[in-house]
């Protein structure tokens, strides 16, 4: 599946600015493709204002985050790959989110063994089982 890191990062954005608060963000400055100022990052780290009135051509999508605002009275264009948005949270209350490490997708399946149907998803747990010589035609009682 994809990641829904974009989907709740959009969600959260539109709930915080809803409610009248102030979206943050926080930022691994170091993954690759970020462009943010590097003099304030700290222990890797940036947070960012991302309120409607504290930057201007604000895009959310679900690869990046990119908008213009102002560092120290200079114009500075901030461009984020979603994967290195590390939380999004209200300034005011510190409601939001706070995301995982994504890992890479898992390998699929050689492609010469198909899965059966006998086959779940790791942690997925039957309280039917199944065994090996069921027969195909299902068997029902009437119970009166």
């Amino acid at each position: 599946m994809t990641s829904n890191r974009p989907y709740l990062l959009q969600a959260f954005y539109d709930w915080i600015v809803d409610n009248n608060c102030t979206p943050y963000l926080v930022v691994d400055a170091y993954v690759d493709g970020v462009n943010v100022p590097q003099r304030y990052v700290s222990d890797g780290q940036i947070v960012l204002n991302v309120a409607p009135r504290a930057v201007t051509a604000f895009h959310m999508d679900r690869e990046s985050i990119s908008f213009s605002t102002r560092f120290g009275g200079l114009p500075t264009d901030i461009f984020i790959p979603v994967v290195a948005v590390v939380g999004i949270y209200a300034q005011e209350n510190g409601q939001g989110m706070v995301f995982q490490p994504e890992s890479p997708d898992p390998e699929p399946p050689p492609s010469g063994k198909a899965k059966s149907r006998r086959d779940k998803p790791p942690g997925v747990e039957s309280s039917v089982p199944i065994s090996k010589g069921s027969s195909k035609r299902p068997s029902l009682k009437i119970i009166k």
